[in-house]
C-alpha cells in the first residue's frame, strides 16, 4: 500500500473555510480520480500554530502505478485549483510512503 501524504499549514484568516473546502470539495475531487482506495484528513497536534494550523491529508493507493497515474493525470489541475482559491495563504509539502508490514 502506498500513502500519498500532503501536509499543509493554513493561515488563520482562512482556516475554517479551507477545512470546509477540503472536506466538501478537494478530498472528493482527489478520490474521484479513482487512483486511491481510501483517505484520512488529520490535524497535527503539538505544533507551533502562531502562523497557522497544520493538517495532513493522506491518500491510500493500492500501487505506485495508481499514484503515478494520479500525479500525471489529475494532480496538476487540482493543485492549480487550490492555488487559485487560496493563493499564498497555505504552504505545503508532499511525501510518498509505503506501508511496511
Amino acid at each position: 500500500m502506498i500513502i500519498y501524504n500532503v501536509t499543509t499549514k493554513v493561515d488563520h484568516s482562512i482556516h475554517e473555510l479551507w477545512v470546509a473546502w477540503m472536506k466538501t470539495k478537494h478530498i472528493a475531487d482527489v478520490m474521484a480520480s479513482n487512483c486511491f482506495v481510501s483517505h484520512q484528513f488529520v490535524r497535527l497536534l503539538d505544533t507551533d500554530e502562531s502562523d497557522g494550523v497544520t493538517y495532513a491529508a493522506q491518500f491510500y493507493a493500492e500501487s505506485k502505478a495508481n499514484y503515478n497515474r494520479y500525479i500525471e493525470l489529475h494532480a496538476p489541475a487540482l493543485r492549480e485549483d487550490g492555488l487559485k482559491i487560496w493563493g499564498n495563504k497555505t504552504i505545503g509539502f508532499r511525501s510518498l510512503m509505503e506501508v511496511v508490514n
